[in-house]
């Protein structure tokens, strides 16, 4: 077996453990529960926003932490704090408590960049379709075991909601002891690329052969690294950005990304505002989503967004947001539990097929290799757009006073919004090129 064969699978094995965590689609219920003193009205406004303004605070400074650390030291800590999560879950009871676990989680969430950063520096760049499709099926897996798990332990009644933290905190110790054996790696993309250094080396020399010895000598690692990896954020930045093609999927990565975290955070607390069903069929609906995700990212990989015109890709992205809204209103304005689980599966698919195109479609798009940084930012613009639709929509300060079917309902229009703009700007795009295609062929002509 190849060497960068072994180090994917090693990593995809830390993976798979990590989203082993069964308590994840009981989560509301079990906050919800007597073991908390905490109500609904808590948890939807006062418990939930911490986690997603922490995440937001933590993810550049994580970002930058796990290039200057080497990927490694953050992977570890990673499972570290998912071991300290499900673990002060156990014994907190307050609000204050729980607050203070949602920042923990922020951190957790934040530091899953080293994960998908860490195989990048470690393999050449011709097997990054590869690994990348590797990882993120483990990932997949590992979630859709966990979501069968908490199924099968609740159906069944071997266990009571809160016990599957047990199970959620035995897989993170077995994700942090997997993760000791990862291979160290010896350079990144920023503050330890050894080619820079190897550049510079050489440009030093080459600008100044009557320099002394101590002049060609390289700078204080102190200040060296940092500078570098500085100027070479800003290039890379500055080169994608200024890409059109970038900005566009871009923008709509952020988008999709924000709205489907915002969703998958609150859904719960619309199944728990049923009261139909003795057992909560979460856990099922949460592997049915895993399962299905996995599929239409897959069909998405032979989807020809890059062959299609700037207008009809423009459509696509017009007409998926709009089906997407469909689903969310499907899953809150339905009296009917069992529809609102299929309104948010299939939702859940419809966001795997959009993330993974949008995804795709940027990774082409780049000139650099600048996958983690273009994707980083995309994500913390994610977040910003989050936080904003959680301190306008959720939280108490403007004054909305929306209960939670209300909120998913201005969820499931900011979805439409966008693919009513996307559809605007197709029409408007040919409908211009309806103009000037007859002045360029008189033109022609003449």
């Amino acid at each position: 077996m190849e060497s960068w064969l072994k180090i994917s699978w090693v990593l995809c094995i830390f993976g798979f453990l990590r989203e082993i965590r069964p308590s994840e689609p009981y989560h509301a219920e079990i906050l919800m529960s007597d073991w908390y003193h905490v109500t609904q009205e808590e948890i939807n406004r006062s418990v939930y926003p911490v986690g997603t303004y922490s995440y937001l605070a933590l993810q550049i400074f994580v970002f930058l932490i796990t290039d200057f650390l080497r990927y490694k030291p953050v992977i570890v800590a990673n499972a570290l704090t998912g071991i300290l999560v499900w673990s002060t879950l156990l014994w907190t009871t307050t609000l204050t408590g729980l607050q203070v676990v949602e920042v923990f989680y922020g951190f957790y969430q934040a530091a899953e960049v080293a994960y998908y950063a860490y195989i990048y520096a470690k393999v050449d760049k011709q097997y990054y379709p590869l690994v990348t499709s590797y990882t993120r099926s483990a990932m997949f897996l590992g979630k859709l075991v966990g979501g069968l798990l908490a199924q099968l332990m609740i159906g069944m009644q071997w266990m009571v909601y809160r016990q599957l933290y047990i199970i959620s905190i035995t897989s993170q110790v077995l994700a942090l002891l997997w993760s000791f054996g990862l291979p160290k790696v010896e350079k990144s993309l920023y503050f330890h690329n050894q080619s820079l250094d190897t550049k510079s080396e050489a440009a030093t020399i080459e600008n100044g052969s009557n320099k002394t010895e101590e002049t060609v000598a390289k700078p204080s690692p102190a200040t060296k690294p940092s500078v570098q990896a500085l100027q070479l954020l800003w290039s890379h930045f500055h080169s994608a950005y200024t890409n059109p093609m970038v900005l566009q999927w871009s923008l709509w990565y952020a988008m999709i990304l924000a709205g489907f975290l915002q969703i998958s955070t609150y859904m719960q607390v619309v199944w728990k505002s049923y009261n139909e069903p003795t057992i909560a069929w979460n856990g099922a609906v949460d592997a049915a989503l895993t399962a299905l995700s996995a599929i239409f990212s897959l069909l998405a990989g032979y989807f020809p967004a890059r062959r299609l015109k700037t207008r009809t890709s423009f459509l696509t992205i017009a007409f998926v947001c709009v089906l997407e809204g469909g689903c969310i209103l499907l899953s809150s304005w339905t009296s009917n539990i069992y529809y609102s689980y299929l309104g948010y599966v299939l939702f859940g698919g419809l966001f795997a097929f959009a993330i993974t195109v949008a995804s795709s479609e940027l990774a082409s798009s780049l000139v650099e290799d600048s996958f983690a940084l273009v994707f980083g930012f995309n994500t913390f613009v994610a977040l910003l757009l989050q936080c904003i639709l959680t301190f306008v929509v959720v939280s108490e300060n403007v004054n909305l006073d929306l209960n939670v079917f209300e909120q998913f309902t201005v969820y499931a229009f900011y979805y439409m919004v966008i693919g009513t703009v996307y559809f605007i700007i197709a029409l408007l795009q040919c409908a211009w090129s309806c103009v000037i295609g007859p002045k360029t062929n008189k033109e022609v002509v003449n």
